[in-house]
């Protein structure tokens, strides 16, 4: 008999029912994959959605936090109770496709030095338009990257299997093994550029990060933290530095210093006061501010 391993998706939950909801369904239309545990963390929404959730699928776990942990916290509440030898670690504001999970696995099967990996992503809304087929470099000068392929039409033109930089934080499998010699997500970050550290982490032990072309997953981007909400500014802004301090050495951080001090603090002060928005330019202030004086910890 042959050996099916198993495998625990793991999502969270925020004031998202109606979101999520759709996203079980899509899993009980498109994934027949029958060795699968899915586990629900509920961040303390306002009201409780596991009722909602069991009428969609009886067998789903929902653990509900007392307290809105997010997005690492909540995930590593998530993959503690979670039992599968592979975690899928996965939004809620996405859309499965037949085959998903099979194809992720594959590359688990073919490339032993796999760490994690992500599909391609198309944006929900604009089906046939790639949002990810793998992630550039983060920029030395700037601290930010771009995806590969975001925004263009998918003509196949990323339907090679690759070694890329960094996993989809929308979408994200890995063997229990490599949680296991790494740990969970870096809670420091709670919500942006999390995965990226994840990633850094993970390589340092020696594992590859690869894109998963004959996977696709469909994602509705933001549905939960709005695309320019001033809870974005912030954890941007403040993660941006602390993935950059942790990760770069040191020449390639004081030149990233430089920059975001000369540029990157006047440009974006000016943009938020010129244009009102207070909360965005006090969010971006306290994001530097929670930099100061931090000390460098690792999982």
């Amino acid at each position: 008999m042959v050996n099916i391993p198993s495998v625990s998706i793991v999502t969270l939950n925020w004031n998202t029912t109606a979101i999520t909801s759709d996203f079980l369904k899509s899993i009980n239309d498109f994934c027949v994959y029958p060795n699968l545990e899915i586990i629900i963390v509920d961040n303390n929404s306002r009201e409780n959605p596991t009722e909602t959730f069991k009428q969609i699928r009886q067998d789903v776990v929902v653990i509900r936090n007392d307290e809105n942990l997010g997005f690492t916290g909540g995930n590593n509440v998530g993959m503690k109770h979670a039992t599968g030898e592979y975690l899928f670690i996965v939004n809620n504001d996405t859309e499965f496709t037949a085959g998903l999970l099979e194809g992720l696995l594959d590359i688990f099967k073919k490339y032993p030095d796999a760490g994690v990996v992500s599909p391609k992503f198309h944006y929900f809304f604009k089906k046939g338009t790639i949002e990810y087929a793998g992630y550039e470099a983060v920029n030395m000068f700037t601290g930010r990257n771009g995806m590969v392929g975001c925004m263009e039409i998918d003509k196949g033109q990323y339907n090679e299997i690759k070694v890329t930089n960094y996993a989809h934080g929308g979408g994200m499998m890995l063997p229990r093994k490599v949680i296991d010699q790494v740990g969970g997500l870096p809670e420091e970050f709670f919500f942006y550029y999390e995965e990226f550290d994840w990633c850094e982490q993970i390589k340092r032990k020696g594992y590859k990060i690869y894109y998963q072309p004959n996977s696709l997953i469909y994602h509705k981007e933001s549905m939960t933290t709005g695309k320019g909400s001033p809870f974005k500014t912030y954890y941007h802004t403040k993660n941006r530095i602390f993935f950059m301090k942790r990760n770069m050495p040191r020449l390639s951080f004081a030149v990233f210093i430089v920059y975001f001090i000369f540029l990157t603090i006047p440009k974006n002060s000016f943009v938020f006061l010129i244009k009102g928005q207070m909360e965005h330019f006090g969010a971006f202030w306290k994001g530097i501010y929670w930099n100061f004086n931090r000390k460098i910890t690792f999982n």
